[in-house]
């Protein structure tokens, strides 16, 4: 019995430690990673956060502890004050005057071959003409002969001529205008069209902030490891910071309706997340089921986002549970 009281005595300190800095990390949106990017990086694990809290209050509940208390209070409080962490949501029928929008990190399409299947680039993009999207925005694009979309409009952009990799936005309707905001010392970047739908133009951004440079099947987790690892999110969160006031500075200039879209690198318990959608829908928010996850990781993480003006309506938002890549694609119905 002593025993059985001394581990639900450890059980509730490791259950406190997980309240208290679940409740940190309602702090996160509002600190800049410029000023304190260590406290940015539990931004990653606050999905971790909610699930252990979730778990306390259960066994809690079927002890019939009133230690139940402290994860519950801050569940609640999570609930009021911070991304959901599960949404139920109504999916509506689509209509044929939907602007149906994807964002896509396609990992290279395979490039380095991190995927032994040959015929991944044949899945992927029959996966996409299949899926046929009026705006498509990918991440990670490799520019090859052997990569062709039946779109008529398009926008690529690679580091430079040599280099392949980069940012590319296919469209239905008629691009007018189009422009990069070139990262400086960075392999990610940030691309905009304005596309002609009907009378309106819409700004389109395709997103891709730094990367987190996190491969679940190569890291390891020695306490070396760990310092580097700590240390080498702490200066993407930097980077992350910086890139996001360019791009909000770019944005402000913009008056009409907008899109932003892409793999942010980064959740959305985050500064960066807060800053860029402001004002704006978050597609997944609107109408969007489940976690969310975006990023295939063993804890759901949605780093990927497709946020929109005001003016929209949000109709249905997908996740795609198909493995083309390290990312899952994101679709939403807008009208």
């Amino acid at each position: 019995m002593k025993n059985k009281s001394l581990f639900n005595k450890f059980l509730f300190f490791i259950n406190t430690l997980f309240a208290v800095v679940l409740l940190l990390s309602f702090l996160l949106p509002y600190i800049s990673p410029k000023s304190f990017s260590l406290f940015a990086v539990i931004s990653l694990f606050v999905p971790i956060l909610y699930i252990g809290n979730f778990l306390f209050l259960v066994y809690w509940l079927l002890k019939l502890k009133k230690n139940l208390l402290l994860s519950l209070v801050v569940l609640a409080i999570g609930w009021f004050l911070s991304s959901p962490f599960y949404k139920f949501s109504d999916q509506k029928e689509t209509s044929e005057k939907e602007l149906k929008i994807m964002s896509f990190n396609v990992r290279m399409f395979n490039f380095y071959k991190w995927n032994k299947d040959e015929k991944l680039v044949e899945k992927t993009l029959r996966f996409l003409e299949e899926t046929a999207p009026d705006i498509l925005a990918i991440q990670e694009y490799y520019h090859s002969s052997k990569i062709n979309f039946s779109y008529p409009y398009q926008y690529i952009k690679t580091k430079s001529r040599a280099n392949k990799f980069g940012l590319a936005i296919f469209s239905k309707y008629p691009i007018i205008k189009y422009g990069s905001l070139d990262f400086k010392n960075s392999g990610n970047n940030i691309i905009f069209t304005d596309i002609v739908k009907n009378k309106d133009t819409i700004r389109v951004y395709n997103v891709h902030l730094e990367s987190l440079k996190i491969n679940p099947t190569k890291e390891h987790f020695g306490e070396e490891s760990n310092q580097k690892l700590i240390g080498r999110l702490q200066t993407t969160f930097k980077k992350q910071a910086t890139q996001t006031e360019q791009f909000l500075a770019h944005e402000k200039n913009w008056k009409g309706k907008k899109i932003i879209l892409g793999d942010f690198n980064n959740t959305a318990y985050s500064w960066v997340y807060r800053k860029i959608k402001s004002d704006k829908k978050d597609a997944f928010l609107e109408t969007g089921n489940g976690f969310g996850k975006t990023f295939n990781y063993p804890f759901p993480m949605r780093i990927d986002f497709i946020l929109t003006s005001k003016e929209f309506k949000v109709n249905n938002f997908t996740t795609f549970d198909k493995k083309f890549s390290d990312h899952f694609p994101i679709q939403a119905n807008l009208y």
